[in-house]
């Protein structure tokens, strides 16, 4: 009797590590790169919370821009700005106008 196996592709059962090889001298000399950044690994309970981080400049520009432009709409709201009063103005002598028309038409057809 035989024994037949057959291997089939991407199926061998040796565990697959892959290693690369140190190259001449970098197994024996260990240079320690001070540009290289190493990633932070924290886990939960290490994590201050209680920590505030400092905002760059450009995160805080956009904050504030954000803020100034609603601070600039609630004013525009309240009618406080010289656009929205002259906004108003102008629409104040709209209806006057539309007023005066209506009143107008009414008379012609009575």
């Amino acid at each position: 009797m035989f024994l037949l196996t057959i291997a089939v592709a991407g199926t061998s059962t040796r565990p697959r590590t892959f290693r690369q090889k140190k190259k001449g001298t970098q197994g024996i000399i260990e240079i320690e790169n001070p540009n290289l950044v190493k990633p932070k690994n924290l886990k939960a309970r290490d994590v201050d919370v209680e920590k505030t981080t400092e905002l760059s400049r450009r995160e805080r520009e956009e904050i504030e821009k954000h803020r100034a432009h609603e601070r600039y709409m609630r004013l525009q709201e309240q009618g406080k700005t010289d656009q929205s009063k002259k906004d108003l103005e102008r629409l104040a002598l709209i209806r006057q106008q539309r007023a005066e028309a209506a009143k107008k038409r009414d008379e012609e057809k009575a």
